[in-house]
This record gives C-alpha cells, structure tokens and sequence, in this order.
C-alpha cells in the first residue's frame, strides 16, 4: 500500500525526516510517534505537497514525485487542523469537495448526502459548518476524504479534541471503514489505544526516524509467551542456558529478566534453565506485551542513540 525509501525532508537546516524507509502492506497501518517525531511531514510527503532533498515512495503503486495527482485522486487526507469553508451547510461543504474532485453536481450532492449519513451527521447536514462541535468537525473532514470514494485514507489525529463516546464511534467507523468497506487507512496519532483499536500495523518515528516498523500482533508478541522472571544467584549463566534452550530474553527493570517462550511451551524449560544454572526462581509471572510497551522501548532506545 505505502513504500518509501530512504525518504528525507528538511525545514532549512532542521532534518524532519531522516532517511525514513518502511513498506506497509496495510490494510489498517497506524503511524506513532512523540510530538515532532515527523508524522505529519510524512504524510503531506506522501500526498506530494513537500519536495524531499533524496528518496523516494509509491502509495499504491504510483510515485509520489512523479505522479502526485494520480496519488491525490486515490487518497482522502483528514487534516489534523480545520479544514472548514464558513458559511457553508455540511451538504453544500461535501458537494462542493466533490464537484472539486470531477463529480456533477448532482452526483456529488447524493454522494453528500450519503456519506453524511454514513458518518453520523445525517440529522446536521443543512447546519452550517462552523456551528458544528469539535467531535462534528472531525466527523465531517472525514465525510470530505471519504467524498470521491479513495482506495486509501490518510488520517491525522482523528479523534483530536473528542468527548469519550464520540472517540470510540470515530474509531469504530474508521474500523469499518477499513475492514468492510474496503479502504486502506493510515491512522496518524500519538495515541497508542487508538492504534491498537483499529490498526495491524504500525511505524514508529522517533526524531524523524523509523524506530519499530511491523504487524501489532508480532510487536506485542502475540505469537509466544513472555514471562516475567527474576533468580537468585548466577544470573548471567541462567541466561546462557536459556539461549541453549533457544529461548530470547531481555533484561528489564528491578532486576528481572523477560523470556520469550514459544505459544506452544510452558514454563518448563524456564525451572530447567535455572537448575543447570545453580540457580533459584524467585518471581516468575506470565504477562503480554503492550503496545505502549513497545513504543516507549523504541523511544528510549533513539534517546540513547
């Protein structure tokens, strides 16, 4: 869905992309990342409204230096700002994006109409845009994307300035959208629960760079079991014979050791491995790994580089 290589933007001398590589398969991808780390520079890249110094892309299939319309006519951006004419009503909003894309007026208009409904300001539709509550406004900027009937969404913070319940029906939608209707989504946000809501996949940037790229389900480790463990004795020798078990672990805090064990084995080798190794389990907990998990380690990890 999304391929880029070694994609690098720059603000005068401030680096806002660095080289950044990934191919997302999709067909929901999330885009994480702190504050800055470049999520929104990546998308206005790959709609083609920043010029890279070196790199280049395709998002589905068509590049994104060399056929930048043909990428806009596939793609629906949500800004994360406002993206409202005043004065118009929510219909005559979405009739006029539409007739900006090629529609007939006719055409866009019913088009309008459906989406409004689609997207849950049915009942707002001859309301004037700039009347409409912070969660309506995000509702119709997705209704303008989604006007043309994209093969693919590019979302940025989508659920901004939400109430509780209208967040979760927006990331619900977004969830249909993605897996009903058929659409691809990119869902840029810095909220890790919104992600792991409706995404498969995620990048992470991290000061401009991808720090954690892959599907969710193996990020997380959905895939094996992790054990939280700590011993008491030879720690270090404990550890070797967990690798000649082929088993991966990680030191992690107050001094326990994480192990990733096979979905289909136990703990069994764990009580081996400290046996052989003159050693003794003092605390042993089976526990998953959060996405939250994954994104503060990569964030960590770019701080130390």
């Amino acid at each position: 869905m999304i391929e880029i290589e070694e994609l690098t933007v720059r603000y005068g001398s401030t680096v806002a992309l660095d080289e950044v590589s990934f191919s997302a398969k999709g067909p929901a991808i999330g885009l994480l990342g702190p504050n800055g780390a470049g999520k929104t520079t990546l998308i206005r890249g790959l709609l083609g409204f920043l010029k890279p110094v070196r790199g280049t892309g395709t998002v589905l299939g068509h590049g994104i230096l060399t056929e930048r319309l043909r990428v806009r006519q596939l793609v629906g951006y949500v800004p994360e700002d406002d993206c409202l004419v005043p004065e118009m009503s929510a219909v005559r909003f979405l009739t006029y994006f539409g007739e900006l894309c090629g529609m007939p007026k006719d055409d866009a208009t019913q088009r309008a109409h459906e989406i409004l409904h689609y997207v849950g300001l049915g009942e707002a539709r001859y309301r004037n845009v700039e009347t409409f509550s912070a969660g309506m406004k995000q509702r119709i900027k997705l209704a303008q994307a989604l006007i043309h009937d994209p093969k693919l969404l590019l979302l940025d913070e989508p659920t901004n300035g939400m109430d509780p319940s209208g967040r979760e029906e927006m990331l619900q939608l977004i969830k249909n959208i993605s897996r009903e209707k058929g659409i691809g989504v990119m869902v840029s946000t810095h909220l890790l629960p919104d992600v792991e809501a409706v995404c498969d996949e995620v990048v992470v940037l991290d000061k401009g760079r991808v720090s954690v790229h892959g599907d969710i389900a193996d990020l997380r480790g959905e895939n094996r079991k992790v054990y939280e463990v700590r011993v008491r004795g030879n720690k270090e020798r404990f550890c070797e014979q967990l690798a000649r078990c082929g088993y991966e672990w990680k030191e992690w805090k107050d001094d326990m050791i994480k192990v990733f064990v096979p979905e289909e084995e136990g703990a069994t080798k764990i009580f081996s491995a400290a046996k052989e190794s003159g050693s003794q389990i003092r605390h042993l907990v089976f526990e998953k790994s959060s996405l939250e998990e994954v994104f503060m380690e990569s964030v960590k990890a770019g701080d130390k580089e």
